[in-house]
């Protein structure tokens, strides 16, 4: 059974984004992502399912997180190719069988989480944000470019990765500031399960701790 989630019942307003003065255009609004793949690069292998999760704004004085993790975009996708690792299966536990026969076929998919962040973002600048950057960043983008014929709703670098401001504001390499590394108080009750939407609210609720965090002199592990 295909499995496609939208909940935007409404497009974030100004108080959430606490614009004062500021124009829409002037304000970032986040959003977490998550995605699951059957390997390690986009094109040579496919992205199985992805999330998407309204994560707050940023207005250049204040951020503003939301108060609850409800503005949420899931999708499963065909694969667009054969190939597949199995060690990336048995860690997301999806049936890429079922996906070949049932997933959603990706230029669909994309311009469907096309229209959904301009829905929520409105006059805002669409943000990615994921933990670490660099993978989720990759495949959503590759497709989005290749598949959306609206090219990438972030951009090609409207970007924000949580473990490189963990490090900045922990005074610590980069290298040492994976996940299992984050602070205690930094982390939220709820557990990592590789699926794309529940990781997606998890890796939101960390974004905004480590965004409201003042860093290492205001707390310690």
């Amino acid at each position: 059974m295909l499995v496609v989630q939208h909940n935007s019942q409404k497009t974030v307003s100004n108080a959430e984004k606490g614009e004062g003065d500021r124009s829409g255009s002037m304000v970032d609004l986040y959003f977490s992502a998550d995605v699951e793949t059957d390997g390690p690069i986009p094109g040579p292998f496919s992205m199985l399912s992805f999330a998407l999760v309204y994560a707050g704004v940023f207005d250049g004085h204040r951020f503003t997180r939301p108060q609850e993790y409800s503005q949420t975009f899931y999708i499963e996708l065909k694969p667009i190719s054969d190939n597949y690792e199995p060690e990336a299966l048995r860690v997301n536990g999806l049936d890429r069988a079922r996906l070949c026969r049932e997933g959603k076929g990706p230029e669909l998919a994309m311009a469907e989480a096309s229209r959904w962040i301009g829905q929520v973002a409105g006059n805002s600048k669409p943000v990615l944000v994921a933990y670490p950057l660099s993978f989720d960043w990759a495949w959503l983008y590759w497709y989005f470019i290749r598949f959306s014929a609206e090219g990438s709703p972030f951009g090609y670098s409207r970007c924000f990765d949580i473990k490189t401001a963990f490090a900045v504001k922990a005074s610590i390499p980069v290298a040492d500031a994976g996940r299992s590394k984050l602070f205690r108080s930094l982390r939220p009750d709820q557990s990592h399960t590789h699926h794309a939407l529940e990781d997606a609210i998890e890796q939101a609720k960390i974004f905004a701790n480590v965004f409201e965090w003042e860093g290492r002199r205001e707390r310690t592990p």
